[in-house]
């Protein structure tokens, strides 16, 4: 190689690593105020949390904060000797790998799965529950469409998300879950009585046991997460699977599934779901309804089938989520072309609603520049 030609290959060499440091400060400098936010609130995230956005087909943004203080790590250690899981892991950093419990961000993964029989023309939306649960009609509530059960508008009373779900961490099997929601009370008509709660989507997944002959995890594996790449998501190893709060997820795994759903049901270019089951996903179906329970985090949101509408546009909603217990909040953006997911453990829900949509409003300013 002559001299010339050596001075200009190192030349191109530090013209491109100039440029790609001005990119990677650029990008810094576009994602500032949402940066600022995460060390503004990591307390109230609980002190870890992880944050990934995807648009153009690409991660534009990814940021980890741990930064547990000494009350959060005793009281991580204490409900995990509780629970009988390693206290020393409890407060292990957290980084896009580490698996946690997303509690109702699992809603909008069982709706997904329940989809795919409808578009496999197995299940219509506007079945009756009871053509596929005796025991539903049995106790005068085989009327109940499956639609309704996708979006909290089953008419059943419930109690609250927390106790729904230690009930059924000490039920045995699937009939014997749906046996006991058979029998709780009327509050409303279906339909017409919006109550969220995890009811619903115990029915629908229920149905798709019975259709199948398999078990939820089992479907779930095969028709969600195996098409998704979500290597590291589950429903847990319990005696019965818990449609709407039993999922353990990553920050990367459950983005794959945001990415699936932002690009119309298609995760690298292979079809998971349809597009019209996506758009049916999106729309409110709680407009007018009598409102039994809604979380106060989720004011002013309609909701479609295990999520809820940000913008209800009376059509497609531009912005779908559905936010967990335990604070973790995913979403799409289709106005904006984007999937975002921040996932974190906190209890403690006072102002979290309005946190999250400032939050929103600081990425989407970011997006757009």
């Amino acid at each position: 190689m002559s001299k010339n030609t050596a001075s200009i290959c190192l030349k191109c060499t530090l013209i491109l690593s100039f440029l790609l440091l001005l990119q990677v400060g650029n990008a810094q400098n576009k994602f500032g105020k949402v940066q600022n936010w995460l060390n503004d609130n990591i307390e109230q995230l609980g002190g870890r949390a992880v944050l990934m956005i995807y648009k153009n087909g690409k991660i534009v943004f990814s940021e980890t904060r741990n930064k547990m203080n000494k009350r959060q790590k005793i009281l991580s250690r204490f409900i995990a000797k509780k629970q009988g899981k390693d206290a020393a892991e409890a407060t292990h950093d957290y980084t896009a790998a580490s698996k946690i419990a997303i509690a109702s961000c699992s809603k909008w993964l069982s709706a997904a799965l329940v989809m795919t029989f409808v578009d496999e023309g197995k299940l219509n939306l506007e079945d009756s529950v009871g053509k596929f649960l005796a025991v539903m009609t049995a106790n005068g509530k085989g009327g109940i469409k499956i639609w309704e059960c996708l979006s909290h508008l089953t008419g059943i009373a419930a109690g609250s998300l927390r106790e729904s779900i230690e009930e059924m961490k000490n039920t045995h099997s699937m009939d014997e879950a749906i046996e006991k929601i058979a029998q709780q009370p009327k509050e409303g008509e279906p339909g017409k009585t919006f109550h969220y709660s995890n009811l619903g989507l115990q029915i629908a997944g229920a149905v798709v046991e019975k259709i199948s002959g398999k078990n939820f995890e089992t479907l779930f594996a095969e028709r969600i997460a195996g098409p998704c790449e979500m290597k590291n998501t589950d429903f847990g190893k319990g005696k019965v699977a818990l449609p709407a709060g039993g999922a353990y997820s990553t920050t990367e795994d459950y983005l794959n599934f945001l990415e699936m759903i932002l690009h119309n049901g298609k995760f690298n270019n292979k079809n998971v779901l349809s597009e019209a089951a996506v758009i049916k996903m999106q729309q409110n179906y709680a407009r007018g309804a009598e409102v039994a329970y809604s979380p106060a985090e989720a004011s002013g949101w309609g909701y479609g089938f295990g999520e809820w509408v940000m913008e209800d546009t009376g059509k497609r909603s531009n912005a779908v989520t559905s936010p967990g217990l335990f604070g973790s909040f995913p979403w799409v953006d289709n106005e904006r072309n984007y999937a975002a997911v921040l996932f974190c453990f906190n209890l403690k829900n006072k102002g979290r609603g309005e946190r999250y949509k400032d939050f929103k409003k600081l990425i989407d300013e970011a997006i757009e520049k």
